[in-house]
């Protein structure tokens, strides 16, 4: 049974981190359609306003829900808890801090989410790009703790953070330019 709940688990964190990924590509597209006439504004987001309900109520939320009630079931069946507090379960500690972060995440999400279904745009499209790769961020250090443990440094492992967000922010800035041209 452990395997299945596992199974489910590692199925929801898919889903979850699908809507992740697309809900702030939505939100991009909502928020430069105020830039479109206005007649094209309106049916544009409309339909966004739709997407973003769907997306956000059908998929994302109830797979966080998923994902923490499998996630839990998962480690306690697993007694993977019994290592919180010693030094070979730092590596469980650190990921579930990142896993909290994540959740933090996901409700800013749902803070913009309120913002565009009522018209208020705060965010340019240029900070909802930057903000959409935190969850790509956040994954890369969830899975690379959970599946290579306790043989990771650190160090490394932050560098290696450091260094990816960095060739992100540069990408950003590159997709940035050869949108102007």
């Amino acid at each position: 049974m452990y395997t299945y709940i596992k199974a489910l688990h590692i199925i929801f964190v898919v889903t979850w981190f699908a809507g992740l990924f697309y809900f702030p590509r939505l939100f991009i597209y909502n928020t430069e359609a105020n830039d479109k006439p206005l007649e094209v504004k309106n049916a544009l987001q409309e339909q966004f306003r739709i997407m973003l309900k769907r997306l956000w109520y059908g998929i994302t939320w109830p797979s966080a829900i998923l994902t923490l009630i499998f996630g839990l079931t998962v480690m306690f069946n697993g007694n993977w808890q019994k290592l919180l507090g010693d030094s070979a379960g730092k590596w469980l500690e650190i990921k579930l801090a990142f896993v909290v972060v994540l959740y933090i995440y996901h409700y800013t999400l749902h803070v913009v989410f309120k913002q565009q279904m009522k018209g208020i745009f705060k965010y340019s499209s240029q900070q909802l790009r930057i903000w959409n790769e935190v969850a790509t961020i956040l994954l890369i250090a969830i899975v690379m703790l959970a599946t290579v443990k306790e043989s990771i440094s650190f160090v490394w492992g932050i560098i290696g953070i450091l260094l990816f967000i960095a060739l992100l922010l540069i990408a950003i800035k590159i997709y940035k330019n050869l949108r102007k041209n």
